[in-house]
């Protein structure tokens, strides 16, 4: 067995650093103009200090560039690219064919996460996009603990899952909420839509709050709860996943600097001792909904459902 990265994202550069002295191993980081659902925004000054920072204590830094570009959006990505080559960005994470060509004609030497968000689903795909130079593939989070790891017995490249934080459930390119609030008349600029407003979609049925905003890649609906499985590592510790990731998505910095810490020593006392990790389960499990806002309950998400087929 082997310790797997713990990938964690930051809200900012100053944040990126405590989260390095909490235990994170790799920091993903970028514009919101290029990637999708940042916990933070860097400009291109913070991801050079960041990228600064973190190799100094060998830890690594990723940049996604997964945002859903249309044909006018291309114009500024070779310059993007070479900027991330240039700064010694560790990777880019991408979806879009189209950045894999920038990515070959720019930045050769630029190491590639193949990340779809959902469509991430079996070892065969995951295995074609190595084959076309991806390093990594994100696994989709709609993934059960069995299909996690018979992905992992036969990729041929390195496997993430999302082991904590909230998943996207909608994206839209539109902007629903700017037309639904013009629609009923009201004025964007006092409303809101960011983030930052704390939207929600309420389903009293369900008795289900489903965070929303609208930002430069169109309408996000975001998952009523997060996934929390600290209490559930074994598996994918034994199978070897190569990282786990933090999504710190939608909390403030001292909430995933709490939930790195726990995680990291989670995982460091499963390498030490399985059995005391496997004492302390609920311990780990209680200390993180001890963190989580009170609107925000955690489940295991997809990890225990039944695959149906």
């Amino acid at each position: 067995m082997k310790k797997p990265e713990l990938l964690v994202t930051p809200v900012s550069p100053v944040n990126g650093e405590e989260l390095i002295k909490a235990g994170a191993t790799a920091l993903l980081i970028g514009e919101e103009a290029y990637g999708l659902r940042l916990a933070g925004e860097f400009n291109r000054e913070d991801v050079k200090e960041t990228v600064r920072i973190a190799h100094e204590q060998g830890v690594k830094v990723y940049v996604p560039v997964n945002a859903l570009f249309h044909n006018d959006m291309l114009d500024g990505l070779p310059d993007y690219i070479k900027f991330l080559s240039e700064a010694n960005v560790d990777a880019v994470v991408f979806g879009d064919p189209g950045v894999l060509m920038t990515v070959r004609e720019t930045a050769p030497e630029m190491k590639l996460h193949w990340n779809t968000e959902t469509t991430a689903t079996n070892w065969y795909t995951a295995n074609y996009w190595g084959r076309k130079g991806a390093k990594r593939a994100v696994l989709a989070r709609e993934l059960n603990m069995d299909a996690i790891l018979e992905i992992k017995e036969n990729a041929e490249v390195e496997i993430e899952v999302q082991v904590q934080g909230m998943t996207c459930m909608f994206q839209s390119r539109r902007t629903l909420l700017g037309n639904y609030m013009e629609f009923q008349g009201k004025d964007l600029k006092v409303e809101g839509r960011s983030k930052d407003r704390s939207l929600y979609l309420h389903d009293p049925e369900r008795e289900a709050k489903y965070p929303v905003w609208e930002d430069k890649n169109g309408t996000h609906i975001m998952s009523p709860k997060d996934i929390c499985i600290i209490d559930e590592l074994e598996e994918l510790l034994e199978g070897n996943i190569d990282a786990l990731k933090i999504d710190g998505i939608l909390k403030d910095g001292d909430y995933i600097v709490k939930a790195t810490q726990l995680y990291r020593q989670a995982i460091d006392l499963f390498f030490e001792d399985p059995e005391q990790y496997d004492e302390k389960r609920e311990y780990f499990l209680e200390e993180i909904k001890k963190i989580q806002p009170p609107n925000r309950d955690t489940d295991t998400g997809f990890f225990f459902k039944e695959t149906v087929y």
